[in-house]
């Protein structure tokens, strides 16, 4: 079998919500309106916003109210101390394995901080790697971080799929290398007319499956 190459934040891991709660609880620690709730996740972006600039955000608005260092330990190990995988998930990748897939992370970001996720989640213990754009020097959709996932496992390149929930980096990055890619859409529309996905589905543990089953299935 190939190799399954599965984006991180907001695909295999709900990395918004578990952001969510620790800007709660941040608020709530620091005696900030909860209504700042939505002002900082929506700076954040879904992690997409480089954390430099959403430090300088929050320390702009928070000025004395809240020292730095409380800031930059949010950004660095809010989200990476609350993600959870969903047994759906946990159940597709074992699925996925025992069918003989190579499962491999590509993720953009900091090391530390996707590891330290990966192995919250107990990820570290279902794939056989993962590559974090900051180690490779290359971000989704670039070609390279793909070419060092598959290195990284020592499968070829040819026959993969791509699984994630940006359009951008990871059906975009699919797509240029001409592999099939599953888009987990979390009940968005497709609005991208350059480029589609090979499938759509809902969740990562649909993604998973309906990639295995497709491929045992004549």
């Amino acid at each position: 079998m190939p190799v399954l190459m599965l984006d991180l934040d907001n695909t295999l891991v709900d990395r918004d919500a578990a952001f969510l709660a620790a800007v709660q609880a941040f608020l709530a620690e620091h005696g900030l309106p909860g209504t700042d709730l939505t002002w900082v996740m929506t700076v954040d972006a879904g992690g997409y916003t480089a954390r430099p600039d959403v430090a300088a955000a929050m320390t702009d608005r928070y000025g004395t109210l809240v020292p730095t260092t409380a800031i930059r330990t949010l950004l660095d190990n809010g989200a990476a101390d609350r993600v959870v995988l969903a047994d759906s998930s946990r159940e597709a990748l074992s699925k996925a394995q025992a069918a003989g897939w190579t499962c491999v992370i590509v993720t953009n970001g900091r090391i530390t901080q996707q590891e330290a996720k990966i192995r919250n989640a107990g990820l570290d213990r279902l794939v056989q790697g993962w590559v974090v754009s900051e180690g490779v020097g290359h971000k989704k959709p670039d070609p390279e971080i793909f070419h060092a996932a598959v290195e990284a496992v020592g499968v070829p390149l040819s026959g993969a799929w791509v699984i994630g929930d940006s359009p951008h980096a990871d059906i975009a990055g699919a797509n240029a290398l001409g592999l099939r890619s599953v888009w987990v859409s979390d009940g968005r529309p497709w609005t991208q007319d350059s480029y589609q996905p090979t499938h759509v589905a809902d969740d990562v543990a649909s993604a998973i499956n309906h990639v295995v089953v497709r491929t045992v299935t004549p």
